[in-house]
């Protein structure tokens, strides 16, 4: 294992206090620290920690993907690491999205479309660290439409009968009445629907984002909170949102985001309405799933990733992981030992290390909890 130094996205939705706190550093820090991103990504790789320096670990790849990464995920991936990892703190809401799937973002990438910054697609799963709120995938048309038409927001009728049709062709109707709003309405129509809401989402939203229609979009979603330990898969097409926590996020190295609303960056109404899906997601939450003592995983069903959650104490002060691939270890509380056979690690809370796939089996040792990102996997206890 090798120790990593890694990057903090410094977007305006991010808190001044959890990554810091994370890492030990001063609170308040100057500005807000929205992500830390441990990984190989392309626009803000990690660092690896060696005797010489400092050296990009998405060039330690580049270099030598085959004994990085194993001989089959570069076969498969090609000469990148396939996922990335993140400690995500929201102290606001961030935009709504959606991910296109594999083949959307290849065509897209290859056409030069300006909403595809690379050629892969983005389905992640994001486990709660504290309480954590979300919007998250379509629910149940005519649930929203009880819920629009309760609002008694005239002007909304048409939307509110697209959606009674419970047909995804209505939901899509729906969802672009709302997109193509005319602009000199969007503020009279937002004012309206905060004014008749019951709960203070809407009003939420619309102090940060005033007279954006994701304020409307947005009661069309599953508004879910998560305890700790408890996670959100977000499969292509999916609209979402995350409102605020802090949560441990793994997706596939891709940056390609189709956004909505409830931001100031670029909307392409015609493009995410290509890429929705516009079908319930009846359940979007993700409950941990014990494979030994001590560690549980969330199934997610691609190719990229898996993650496990390691917890140390008195009864449990050994886990050995069998792990396919490269992997990583982020610590978030406690001193952990990490050692995949080739060198061993110490790590402390907020610090991270990276494994290449010539690494056997990794052996925990200690007090603490750990997060740890491989290609698909059984641990073992």
């Amino acid at each position: 294992m090798e120790r990593l130094s890694n990057p903090i996205r410094a977007y305006a939705w991010g808190s001044r206090e959890v990554i810091a706190r994370l890492q030990g550093r001063p609170l308040p820090t100057d500005g807000p620290e929205a992500e830390l991103w441990i990984g190989a990504h392309p626009a803000d790789p990690s660092m690896l920690d060696r005797p010489g320096g400092p050296v990009s670990l998405l060039a330690a790849i580049t270099d030598d993907p085959q004994g990085m990464l194993g001989a089959t995920a570069a076969a498969e991936f090609g000469p990148r690491l396939p996922y990335l990892l993140k400690i995500l703190a929201a102290a606001q809401p961030l935009s709504l999205q959606a991910h296109p799937d594999a083949e959307q973002a290849r065509t897209g990438y290859a056409a030069g479309n300006p909403n595809y910054v690379d050629p892969y697609h983005k389905p992640e799963l994001l486990v709660a660290v504290s309480e954590f709120t979300a919007l998250c995938g379509f629910r149940e048309p005519k649930e929203s439409a009880d819920l629009l038409a309760a609002l008694d927001v005239p002007a909304l009728a048409p939307v509110v009968a697209a959606l009674r049709t419970g047909a995804p062709e209505g939901l899509h109707t729906a969802v672009r009445t709302l997109l193509t709003w005319p602009a000199g309405q969007r503020q009279e129509l937002v004012d309206a629907v905060v004014a008749g809401a019951e709960t203070d989402l809407p009003a939420r939203l619309a102090r940060l984002y005033p007279g954006d229609l994701g304020v409307v979009v947005a009661l069309l979603l599953n508004h879910v909170t998560l305890r700790p330990g408890e996670a959100i898969w977000m499969p292509a097409g999916n609209l979402h949102a995350y409102l605020d926590g802090t949560g441990v996020e793994i997706m596939a190295g891709s940056d390609n985001v189709l956004r909505g609303g409830l931001t100031p960056k670029r909307v392409d109404v015609d493009e995410l309405l290509r890429v929705l899906r516009f079908e319930v997601l009846a359940d979007p939450v993700v409950r941990p799933v014990a494979v030994a003592p001590g560690v549980v995983t969330w199934p997610a069903p691609v190719r990229e990733f898996a993650l496990f959650r390691v917890q140390l104490d008195e009864s449990t002060p050994r886990v050995e992981l069998a792990l396919n691939g490269p992997r990583e270890v982020i610590c978030l509380r406690g001193e952990v030992r990490v050692d995949d056979g080739l060198a061993p690690v110490t790590l402390h809370a907020g610090q991270a290390a990276f494994g290449p796939a010539t690494g056997g089996p990794l052996s925990c040792t200690g007090a603490g909890e750990i997060y740890v990102a491989a290609l698909p996997a059984v641990p073992r206890g």
